[in-house]
């Protein structure tokens, strides 16, 4: 048999080593990491030096007085969101309309109450009295009482902003629409009602989410004309037994619960809307959790 030839030398195949990369250092990372620990130790470590009795936290975080408080600050969010919606889709319309005066009322409307502070307007709501000492042929203390005040302060005030989220949602639709709505025979109402605000929402829907996130936590101001919300609760305790700290780090742990669980509220509706305009759904915080834990068991595989 016949030998194959060796090829020379110079033309023989290279074994080529498998490459080793090597990442890019990031120093700066490691000292910011190590400036915020070091931050956070010192945190931790005054509050844990501090003269705060933990345990009475604990034993008030679900004492009748305070859950009675959230109770409130959830109630008085719900109502105050809900005329504020309405209102602000009402001035929104108002704002958009051909029409001169209900334009002009309109925007005075929410030139006036996103100008002054929501604490000054409960402040007016709570001491009307002043001003009115009748009111619907009774004393306006026993009309414009401390929920009633709070919901007109903290609910038109809301109304002003919800204005012109609603209203950028409704700009945001393509004029095409209304005018194709227009033209097969469609009123101006319906067109709003059945092709502009459906598309609208999607636009609509995270700043209004985001909106009463603020709006459980501004309602502690309403303790200014004394509704009885989880800070009013918490002040009441703390008048008694002087655990300030204590009651104020009780009224945190609702608020933070609260923003909490309608944050993940807000995120599922937020992905309901996306439908129309994406293809694929943002994954749930579930689906990111799920994909991170498969994907550490790849770490095994090697690329050739």
């Amino acid at each position: 048999m016949t030998t194959p030839a060796t090829p020379p030398a110079d033309k023989q195949p290279v074994k080529r080593e498998p490459i080793k990369a090597i990442p890019v250092p990031h120093y700066g990372r490691w000292v910011a990491a190590v400036v915020v620990l070091a931050l956070v130790g010192l945190l931790i470590n005054a509050f844990a030096s501090a003269k705060i009795h933990w345990d009475v936290t604990g034993d008030y975080l679900f004492d009748d007085q305070i859950m009675k408080g959230a109770g409130n600050t959830l109630l008085i969010s719900l109502a105050a969101m809900a005329v504020g919606l309405v209102l602000g889709v009402l001035a929104a319309i108002m704002r958009l309309s051909g029409n001169p005066v209900t334009s002009t009322v309109a925007s005075v409307y929410i030139w006036f109450f996103r100008g002054t502070p929501v604490l000054v307007q409960l402040l007016i709501w709570g001491n009307l009295a002043l001003v009115f000492p009748t009111m619907l042929g009774q004393n306006t203390n026993d009309v414009i009482t401390p929920f009633m005040a709070a919901l007109l302060g903290l609910g038109i005030n809301e109304g002003a902003y919800m204005a012109e989220i609603v209203r950028s949602g409704i700009q945001s639709v393509d004029e095409g629409q209304t005018e194709a709505a227009h033209a097969l025979g469609m009123s101006k109402g319906r067109t709003l009602r059945r092709i502009v605000l459906p598309q609208a929402m999607r636009v609509i829907v995270p700043p209004t989410g985001n909106e009463f996130i603020n709006m459980l936590k501004t309602s502690s101001l309403a303790s200014a004309v004394v509704y009885p919300e989880v800070l009013q609760k918490a002040k009441d305790v703390y008048t008694h037994n002087l655990a300030v700290m204590e009651l104020l780090f009780a009224a945190c742990f609702w608020y933070l619960l609260l923003t909490t669980v309608f944050s993940i509220g807000q995120y599922y509706l937020e992905r309901y809307f996306a439908r129309g305009s994406s293809r694929a759904l943002p994954p749930t915080p579930l689906q990111r959790i799920m994909a991170n834990v498969f994907s550490t068991r790849r770490t095994g595989v090697k690329s050739r």
